[in-house]
């Protein structure tokens, strides 16, 4: 029985430095999964390509499919729905919304009816975690190897990560395989991670330097409103892809509403009005929301990066 090291690589600055630390290290039987979430940006996608290129160490692309879930939902919708109350002209929006785009984080979205939150953030098991594990750490544990999980987590990103401790063992299998969460660069800053890239003559992801505070899911559930301004300006075709989608998670959805960010806790008035647009708009201004910013963001490929990237 002999040992694998995974790598979760999403072409961030920490993943890449977990990367070129485990290429220090030369761990026996390594190798570099990325997840695509469907969510990405393209130039993380070709930051991807330049990591694999620069480093000599091949990335596999592995992705979620919902396929499955999305057609069982649409058969209970059509079984059950109306025992349940739900208007028939409700039950035909749903079921004909309830099919698969082929796109990870939308699918995931139509077949949950709703976006993912801060308080059910289930967008990072189902689209990075569970497709690693399905696809590359189980079928090596199903042969009797254990797995080592090197993880480019770090403490000082969230409460929530601070508790977490450098190995531990996360499952045993019917064989005795086990698997291991490494996290090496749990106690690392920014800068170290940032440090680690000029050590091996790496680029970071140019998206650090247009604003970006994490690279990953654009926009992610969780970006600040500095964020949400950047990609508005920047990016304005990922503002009109999530229109789209909200459109199509509210179609599959049982209320017929679904916004892609989650209403204030507690507040029970929050409807379909809230969109993607009321947000960008809301990023538009100062602080309170009251008024626009006076000074606003030039058009042009600025640097913006908040890691102090800028020459």
């Amino acid at each position: 029985m002999s040992e694998h090291n995974i790598l979760s690589i999403s072409g961030g600055k920490d993943s890449t430095a977990l990367l070129l630390l485990a290429r220090e290290r030369q761990p026996e039987n390594m190798q570099a999964v990325f997840a695509d979430t469907g969510n990405e940006h393209p130039q993380t996608y070709d930051y991807l390509h330049y990591l694999e290129q620069a480093t000599g160490m091949q990335i596999r692309w592995v992705k979620g499919d919902f396929s499955a879930q999305i057609t069982k939902k649409r058969e209970y919708v059509l079984a059950h729905w109306a025992d349940k109350g739900v208007p028939q002209t409700a039950i035909d929006r749903a079921a004909a919304a309830l099919v698969p785009s082929g796109i990870p984080f939308l699918d995931l979205c139509i077949w949950k009816g709703r976006f993912p939150s801060a308080k059910a953030a289930f967008c990072s098991e189902e689209l990075k975690r569970n497709p690693i594990q399905r696809k590359v750490q189980f079928p090596l544990m199903d042969t009797g190897h254990d797995v080592i999980s090197w993880q480019g987590v770090r403490a000082d990103e969230s409460l929530r990560r601070s508790l977490l401790i450098e190995n531990d063992l996360a499952l045993t299998n019917n064989n005795g395989a086990e698997m291991w969460n490494y996290r090496p660069i749990l106690k690392w800053t920014a800068q170290d991670c940032f440090d680690m890239h000029k050590k091996h003559g790496i680029k970071h992801n140019p998206l650090y330097e247009q604003g970006m505070g994490r690279v990953g899911c654009m926009p992610c559930i969780n970006c600040r409103k500095d964020e949400l301004l950047e990609i508005s300006k920047r990016f304005p075709e990922e503002i009109d892809r999530i229109r789209q989608w909200e459109l199509a998670v509210k179609e599959a959805s049982k209320r017929g509403a679904s916004t892609f960010f989650a209403a204030p806790s507690g507040d029970s008035a929050w409807s379909a009005t809230q969109t993607i647009d009321v947000f960008v708009e809301w990023a538009q201004t100062s602080r309170g929301g009251k008024q626009f910013d006076f000074i606003r963001m030039d058009d042009g490929p600025l640097c913006s990066s908040i890691y102090g990237l800028c020459e």
